[in-house]
């Protein structure tokens, strides 16, 4: 059975367009991609570092769960990922937001995932691949941070080759 999950990509380390562009390359060999516009955006933790490149990729795939959040974590270690603190900058970050309609609470993945509807950075690109995604009965895009991003667009969805 095929599932429709939604994938966060970040980067601020080292070519992040390139980086981000083959991490959706790798993404589409676990099923069809489709990808938001790119965004670019200040920091979530600490200040001292570069702004990061997100975009979010929906992906529909007959992966279970914890299947798709080890590829996810292999893509991650093929990108050369260093995490040097929290919230702190890496070549590649690559979160599994929804996964269906499911809620999934383990000591390895939280779906949805924690902070979703805080990070414009993740709710803007969704609503670039479905302008009508409700979660826990809220419509994206009636969220108060909607209309307060602090994003700015880099390039439409053709940014990614997959």
């Amino acid at each position: 059975m095929t599932i429709r999950s939604y994938i966060g990509l970040g980067s601020n380390l080292g070519d992040s367009q390139q980086i981000l562009s083959e991490a959706v390359a790798k993404l589409a060999t676990l099923g069809h991609v489709k990808v938001s516009r790119l965004y670019q955006s200040p920091p979530m933790g600490p200040q001292d570092q570069p702004n990061y490149l997100n975009a979010v990729v929906q992906l529909d795939t007959t992966l279970a769960p914890l299947a798709l959040l080890d590829q996810l974590q292999q893509f991650e270690q093929e990108s050369g990922r260093v995490r040097l603190r929290r919230w702190g900058e890496r070549t590649l970050d690559l979160d599994l937001l929804i996964y269906g309609q499911e809620h999934i609470q383990n000591e390895r993945l939280t779906v949805p995932h924690i902070g979703l509807l805080e990070r414009d950075f993740v709710i803007l690109p969704l609503l670039d691949l479905d302008a009508h995604l409700q979660l826990n009965g809220h419509s994206l895009k009636d969220l108060e941070l909607v209309q307060q991003a602090n994003l700015t667009v880099i390039a439409d969805q053709s940014w990614a080759t997959a």
